[in-house]
């Protein structure tokens, strides 16, 4: 049975907050989640282990807000007028080297979701359902300027679309994924699907 404490607000300062997120996200990587242990968070963290249960209550809402902590910013923030300007700004957030980090740290995460009821709904809770929400601004805008017509059937697949191009870059390819794959997967293939044309005009 999984140990779980009701979690209570933190204390922590910014910083250490975010120096414990980091460690989290590294022993991610290194061992993936089902062998990662709030034991070797403690070690690495020098913390104890109750405060990491006050603290996160239990192993999977820690992982997921370090997730969280970790990424730069929304999609809805971002608004540069145009739906292709909206997607390849969202490529930009991050440079190829943390692309290539995120790559394999959602790889440590991706079978355990299927296996891990809690880290699955915590995982929708925190990260998917605010992606989605913040891609359907993106698109309501798009929309709203005309680049998309509201009835395109690939608007329900955008995030689909997406998280596809980054995650099976390493799965076909055996590369990871850069901002310059990315930015040509945009054009060739998510903007085409939503009948948007690589000048942002609508296609006929």
């Amino acid at each position: 049975m999984t140990e779980v404490a009701t979690p209570r607000r933190s204390r922590l300062t910014p910083e250490r907050e975010a120096e414990l997120y980091a460690a989290v996200l590294d022993l991610l990587r290194e061992v993936g989640y089902d062998s990662l242990t709030m034991d070797a968070v403690a070690a690495r963290t020098r913390s104890s282990k109750a405060t990491l249960y006050r603290q996160w209550g239990g192993k999977a809402e820690l992982v997921v807000k370090a997730i969280r902590h970790g990424k730069p910013g929304k999609a809805g923030d971002i608004d540069t007028g145009s739906l292709r300007g909206d997607l390849h700004a969202l490529m930009t957030l991050e440079d190829d080297r943390t692309l290539e980090r995120n790559s394999a740290l959602m790889r440590g995460v991706a079978m355990a979701l299927h296996r891990h009821p809690d880290l699955r709904e915590a995982f929708r809770d925190q990260l998917i359902e605010p992606e989605l929400a913040g891609f359907r601004r993106v698109i309501r805008r798009a929309v709203d300027r005309g680049e998309v017509r509201p009835d395109c059937p690939a608007l329900d697949f955008l995030l689909h679309m997406m998280i596809g191009g980054f995650a099976t870059r390493a799965l076909l390819d055996d590369l990871p994924p850069t901002r310059a794959f990315l930015a040509s997967y945009i054009d060739a293939v998510v903007l085409p699907a939503l009948g948007v044309r690589t000048d942002g005009h609508p296609t006929d």
